[in-house]
């Protein structure tokens, strides 16, 4: 009895070392987008020559794939092949992010408060602590993606624990615990929308609030945050071991009174700007809201990575020059290009994605495979949890070739949305089940946007990291965050408990 768990802690091992070997035997992160990206142009050509097609549920058009492979395409690729670099999503956020944040990190505000936290956190509640805040760093947006992650990695390795488990630890819960919270974020309102209109095509009256899953999300949270640290603590840091890179730690000392200083002088800046957005917030009138008084929707929102550089600059000014890191403006200028350096690889890997992703969609590949696939799950004739399950494992699938979580929902919503409610189940059940299919695979999912930004900060302790080690390290919390999110689903549907507000989980249309 006692060898057999220890067999199967052997085997999963092995394959997890499989995977990463696997990954890693493949050309660089770089070189691979730019081959899956010329495999996409040849991918074009060849369904345009098989004529694969696919229905688009919520127009009625026909899906056709774009043969990039002609003289049309390629005048495409030739003139679109800057914008696709400069417009991709992530790479504007990161960079303006990343100043402000060389700001903090040069004056020291951010060592300082790390070693606070070191000091001040139970080292057994270190690793809960990382991927709660992971979860909740989802209400800004992506703002973890571009902060916490690479924190996971500073604070770990100052307290003498590897630092990519620190990574993983922070990454599991800001991608794969990206539906949990427990306030409101701005996707709530996005998907709701798009649940609504989907409604609409059997029910013109029927409405989404933004609410719509805000109860099964608040637990979600919890079992997301459980789950993420059993998995770091009992799988993903006994087999990285101990940390043997050239990275070191730095000894943590209580802080001296110069820091002390620079850290009141620092959250009294960082007061001032709290008081200056609940003066913008607050009333209905606010001048940070959005015009129609909304706020989920209000510039604060929306512009989270300029608030992230003004709250990171200001209060990192404040720290330099409180406790006398910073002697002149130089020091902060050449603070902000030192954190602007450390992206050099990461600038190189976004261009190759960048057209890599363009390129697919283009092509309208994506589209098709997902419609197909679609059209499969909802001709299964199953009972609801069977159906839940494999609509899960549907929308982790498609995950994997398409990063918007919103494009996705506005193009399977029309398909499944009125399916389930013809077999009696509400359009908030549907949205909260796509809601974890599209969780669990963000942290293996090359298509996610913030891919290349983890290899870049894994390569940052282990420089020979590849998608293999990134997937390898990552598919553990794949793995189990869909078997307890799977549970809690099917718990909650057993016990027919409300979604949200007014959001039950049958429509009696």
């Amino acid at each position: 009895m006692s060898e057999k768990p220890n067999t199967k802690s052997t085997l999963f091992q092995k394959f997890l070392s499989f995977t990463e070997k696997a990954g890693n035997a493949l050309p660089h992160p770089a070189t691979l987008f730019a081959i899956f990206a010329v495999s996409v142009i040849i991918i074009s050509f060849i369904a345009s020559l098989l004529g694969w097609q696919a229905v688009h549920p919520g127009t009625k058009e026909i899906i056709e794939p774009v043969n990039l492979l002609t003289v049309e395409g390629l005048h495409r690729i030739i003139l679109e092949m800057v914008d696709n670099y400069t417009s991709f999503a992530p790479l504007g956020m990161v960079l303006v992010a990343m100043i402000g944040i060389g700001a903090a990190e040069s004056s020291g505000l951010i060592g300082a408060a790390i070693r606070m936290l070191v000091l001040s956190v139970p080292q057994r509640l270190l690793t809960f602590v990382l991927v709660f805040a992971g979860v909740l760093s989802n209400a800004a947006s992506d703002v973890g993606y571009v902060l916490l992650i690479p924190l996971g990695g500073i604070i770990f390795l100052a307290v003498g624990r590897h630092p990519i488990v620190g990574m993983a630890a922070a990454f599991a819960g800001v991608s794969g615990g990206f539906s949990a919270n427990l306030v409101l974020g701005t996707v709530d309102p996005l998907l709701a929308g798009l649940s609504q209109e989907a409604a609409h095509i059997m029910d013109p009256a029927y409405t989404v609030n933004p609410t719509a899953n805000y109860y099964f999300m608040v637990v979600s949270t919890f079992i997301i945050a459980i789950t993420g640290t059993w998995v770091t603590e009992k799988i993903v840091e006994p087999r990285l071991g101990k940390y043997e890179g050239e990275e070191t730690d730095e000894k943590i000392e209580h802080l001296s009174k110069n820091e002390k200083k620079g850290l009141f002088y620092s959250l009294v800046a960082g007061a001032v700007i709290l008081i200056i957005i609940l003066w913008g917030m607050i009333p209905a009138d606010g001048f940070l809201r959005s015009a129609d008084g909304d706020i989920l929707n209000s510039p604060l929102i929306k512009g989270v990575v300029a608030l992230l550089f003004i709250v990171a600059t200001v209060m990192g000014l404040a720290y330099g020059f409180g406790s006398g890191t910073f002697k002149n403006d130089s020091d902060v200028v050449n603070g902000m290009a030192k954190a602007m350096k450390s992206l050099g690889l990461y600038l190189v890997l976004v261009f190759f994605a960048a057209q890599f992703v363009a390129y697919f969609k283009w092509s309208n590949i994506g589209m098709i495979m997902a419609i197909r696939g679609a059209d499969i799950l909802s001709s299964s004739g199953l009972g609801v949890i069977p159906l839940m399950i494999l609509f899960i494992i549907l929308s982790a699938s498609i995950n994997m070739l398409m990063g918007s979580a919103s494009a996705k929902w506005a193009l399977i919503a029309p398909i499944f949305v009125p399916m389930f409610m013809l077999l009696g189940y509400s359009p908030e059940l549907t949205q909260v089940v796509y809601r974890i299919g599209d969780s669990i695979t963000n942290l293996i999912s090359p298509m996610m946007s913030f891919f290349a930004l983890i290899i870049a900060f894994f390569q940052k302790y282990e420089p020979k990291t590849g998608i293999g080690t990134v997937i390898s390290t990552m598919l553990p919390y794949t793995i189990f965050f869909f078997i307890a999110w799977t549970v809690l689903l099917i718990v909650w549907i057993l016990l027919g408990l409300p979604l949200g507000p007014d959001a039950g989980l049958y429509y009696g249309g």
